[in-house]
């Protein structure tokens, strides 16, 4: 029988009745004949409501009995939906993840797949079962003990599960109908896509883009799974929801596909540091060993030519990060200091800034589209303090309070609002 694999996130579950109605949909495509396989999420609130628990038991909490808890949300969902199949006429079962098993690492709380074996869930297709229920977000590790994947991790899972059953599609629902040009609730010209490359989604979901988690689409574009991004609580017909697949399915694309923000940016400077061989590797070794998420980065030449004290040529470096790792940041590089590796006259921190980026495979083949991004911006009296880019994408700092002034300049200098 052909296979669709079906995940239901924790909005759509968020109770009995939205279980019942992500349970419909699912009754539905096993009537239309598929093997159905459903991934769900915790509901909405629980995972946040198990973490808090973990965390007033202490601050060094056992970071195996983290995941046992907090898995169990998945646990309940899983049940639940396999419940309301049942009383459906549904023939249904709920799996958790070791008893798939899904394999994985054993690093807890951020733990990646090694394996999905085949071999129990379609031994249970072919005695009949036409939907098997597995809990998202967690697996089970080389020593036998229950891991989660990370936030986000049930929209992994669904693509991990669509690539190693072979799986037609993967439907992921939530709380949207779709992807959009830019956040709809910044621009009201905002559109629904109909189409986007893996490539296109991949940036929007690194740049701050919520629709899919980045490391299912990354899983995705490797295994040419296509990914179809549906609302929960509409009627679906097969023109629903943004279809990600590959660039070759796509007849045209806009040479701009969308507009992404991120507000929780801070931009961090280091003033007077020697321009010598080795010196971003003494500053970026240590953040990278901190933990903290690099993400543009620029290197110019200091306000001072020439720094006595160093008896040569020095340079300022400037790097932007998530504005809730900059105490990291700062630590470790006064520590980096302290020990002799890098010397600087000054750390400066900029929390008031934020990322805003156009995504386009049209790039590769279109000259002047950062000429245009910039023209729109400057147009509006908007000044950009750090530049990035890449092969599809073009990314810019600016004060904050421009965000959403810069969302809807940039929508409208490429007229996104309208088709292709």
């Amino acid at each position: 029988m052909p296979l669709l694999v079906m995940k239901f996130g924790g909005t759509s579950v968020a109770d009995l009745d939205r279980i019942r109605n992500a349970a419909e949909k699912v009754r539905a495509e096993a009537e239309r004949g598929y093997d159905v396989i459903v991934i769900v999420s915790a509901m909405a609130g629980r995972t946040n409501e198990l973490v808090g628990w973990v965390e007033q038991t202490g601050p060094f909490y056992d970071a195996r009995e983290y995941d046992a808890v907090v898995a169990s949300g998945e646990n309940v969902t899983a049940g639940l939906m396999a419940l309301t199949l049942q009383e459906m006429g549904v023939p249904a079962r709920s799996w958790q993840g070791w008893q798939v098993p899904i394999q994985t690492t054993a690093q807890h709380a951020a733990a990646r797949f090694i394996d999905i074996p085949r071999d129990n869930i379609d031994q249970k297709f072919a005695e009949g079962m036409k939907v098997a229920v597995v809990a998202g977000f967690q697996g089970i590790s080389p020593e036998g003990r229950i891991t989660t994947l990370g936030r986000g991790g049930s929209d992994t899972t669904a693509v991990a599960f669509a690539a190693a059953f072979g799986a037609e599609r993967c439907d992921i629902y939530t709380d949207v109908d779709g992807v959009y040009t830019t956040d709809p609730r910044i621009s009201s010209k905002a559109r629904k896509l109909d189409r986007i490359a893996y490539e296109e989604m991949l940036e929007l979901a690194s740049l701050g883009a919520k629709v899919l988690q980045t490391r299912s689409v990354e899983l995705a574009m490797r295994y040419k799974v296509p990914l179809r991004v549906l609302s929960s609580f509409e009627d679906v017909t097969d023109a629903s929801g943004t279809l990600v697949c590959d660039e070759e399915d796509i007849m045209e694309s806009k040479v701009v596909s969308g507009v992404a923000y991120s507000r929780d940016e801070a931009k961090i400077t280091l003033f007077t540091i020697e321009d010598r061989p080795g010196i971003a590797a003494a500053i970026f070794g240590p953040l990278a060993e901190a933990g903290v998420n690099v993400d543009m980065i620029v290197q110019n030449i200091s306000e001072k030519d020439y720094d006595e004290a160093h008896a040569g040529a020095v340079t300022d470096m400037t790097f932007s990060c998530p504005v809730n790792q900059v105490e990291r940041a700062r630590k470790a590089m006064e520590d980096a200091q302290a020990r002799g590796e890098i010397a600087y006259d000054e750390l400066i921190v900029d929390t008031d800034v934020a990322k805003i980026s156009v995504v386009g495979i049209g790039m590769r083949s279109h000259a002047g589209v950062a000429a245009r991004m910039f023209q729109s911006l400057s147009a509006e009296g908007i000044n950009i303090k750090v530049i990035s880019t890449s092969e599809i994408k073009i990314s810019v700092l600016i004060d904050r309070k421009y965000m959403e002034l810069a969302v809807q300049a940039l929508h409208d200098a490429f007229e996104l609002e309208k088709a292709d």
